[in-house]
């Protein structure tokens, strides 16, 4: 049996909102054998004297594309998927040399990249995937342009597109069963209108209730759950009402929605970082102009949302959802999101929360007996420098996924 000892630890999770100083951690195989503050006797263990680092859990994401390798998303269906899959993989490298070992995709990748990544054939995080998200016509997910009359149908929809489109109670109800037949951990529908759409206005409610309660439905009965696009307080109220568990983005808020999403125990998953970026920089790597413009829209609200979601006690998740080369900016997303968080609640909303979220409580999230053994080691203290979670994995000496080093300068 492999096993590893961290001595003399500084133990950081979202347990408590300090460190947890002078303790031992020994790995078993994939999994946390044992924490404690007195010595651990393992005699054929591998250890390390961490000297009083912060040992902490590895980081989630709970809104990424991974296969979103381009900004310019209608270009993604003129790659072969062969192609795609390539330009994939150094993101997933590198979105784990940044310290995250669990992410949710939420549209796009599918069984046989998760796949990739289990079997060790990728390097890069645990892989949560929905498939292919569910959109109405004309909504998010149709990225057809208004002059362009193809009808999609099940035959030629592309593999290496985020979404499909599904109209109608039963149509919604074959596709939901669909992406869960080829493995979809979660659903993911379009319930309101977005920015990298064409045809659509961010403020649009999209999926009439009978059609979320019908995905909601193929979702439980898969003992899963469906995750929403939605920006307005409506579109919001409309899709947790309906059953959905976790709202994404959710940038145009309000105090009643946000009540609501808290009283049905339902989670926002902020995406603050990628309109940052794409204010930034979406006009030159290739948006639509059309995009381009709605970024405003939204942007502007994000830190608004974010503060009526904490006083309204609603579950915040962390997610970053960035595209293309943007990608590499995904752990500014704990600065922002500290901008109204203290950072022990920024800490766990990508450790604790994303864990309820991802309904992985006691496997990933925390350094406790029995959970996996995703674990980073850190020069310093993040609580008093969230930086240190930024700078691509710069102060990460240690990146340990399922008891697996991926990173260890302390060897």
């Amino acid at each position: 049996m492999a096993q590893i000892l961290f001595q003399n630890c500084a133990i950081l999770d979202g347990t408590l909102p300090e460190l947890r100083e002078g303790y031992n951690v020994l790995v078993e195989n994939e999994r946390i054998a044992e924490v404690s503050d007195k010595p651990i006797k393992a005699v054929n263990a591998y250890s390390i004297n961490l000297g009083g680092r912060t040992l902490m859990p590895g980081l989630t994401d709970a809104h990424v594309h991974v296969n979103a390798v381009t900004a310019d998303l209608g270009g993604l269906v003129d790659l072969p998927p062969t192609l795609l899959t390539a330009k994939a993989k150094p993101i997933l490298e590198n979105m784990l040399k940044r310290g995250f070992t669990t992410v949710r995709d939420a549209g796009g990748a599918d069984w046989g990249i998760a796949e990739a990544v289990r079997l060790g054939l990728f390097k890069g995080p645990r892989l949560l995937f929905s498939g292919h998200a569910l959109s109405q016509t004309g909504g998010h997910g149709d990225g057809r342009s208004k002059n362009n009359n193809n009808e999609p149908c099940a035959c030629n929809y592309y593999t290496s597109s985020l979404s499909r489109i599904a109209d109608g109670v039963d149509e919604v109800r074959k596709a939901a069963r669909d992406e869960l037949r080829k493995g979809a951990t979660q659903i993911k529908i379009m319930a309101s209108g977005g920015v990298a759409s064409p045809t659509d206005h961010v403020a649009n409610t999209q999926y009439s209730l009978e059609e979320i309660r019908a995905i909601v439905e193929e979702a439980e009965a898969a003992r899963t759950y469906v995750m929403a696009h939605a920006y307005t307080a409506r579109a919001i109220k409309r899709a947790v009402e309906c059953g959905v568990r976790s709202i994404e983005h959710g940038n145009l808020i309000d105090r009643e929605a946000a009540e609501t999403v808290a009283a049905h125990g339902a989670f926002v998953v902020p995406t603050t970082v990628t309109y940052e970026m794409l204010a930034k920089m979406a006009a030159q790597l290739g948006m639509a102009p059309v995009s381009v413009a709605k970024i405003e829209d939204v942007r502007e609200a994000a830190i608004t949302a974010l503060d009526i979601c904490k006083k309204a006690g609603v579950k915040i998740g962390h997610g970053s959802d960035l595209l293309g080369e943007m990608q590499e900016f995904q752990s500014l997303e704990f600065s922002l999101k500290a901008q109204v968080l203290s950072p022990h609640e920024v800490i766990t909303c990508a450790t604790l929360t994303n864990a309820e979220l991802f309904n992985m409580q006691g496997e990933i999230g925390v350094i406790a007996p029995g959970a996996l053994a995703d674990i980073l080691v850190i020069d310093g203290n993040p609580l008093k420098d969230l930086n240190l979670l930024q700078e691509q994995g710069r102060y990460m000496r240690i990146i340990m996924k399922g008891g697996e080093f991926y990173k260890n300068e302390l060897n």
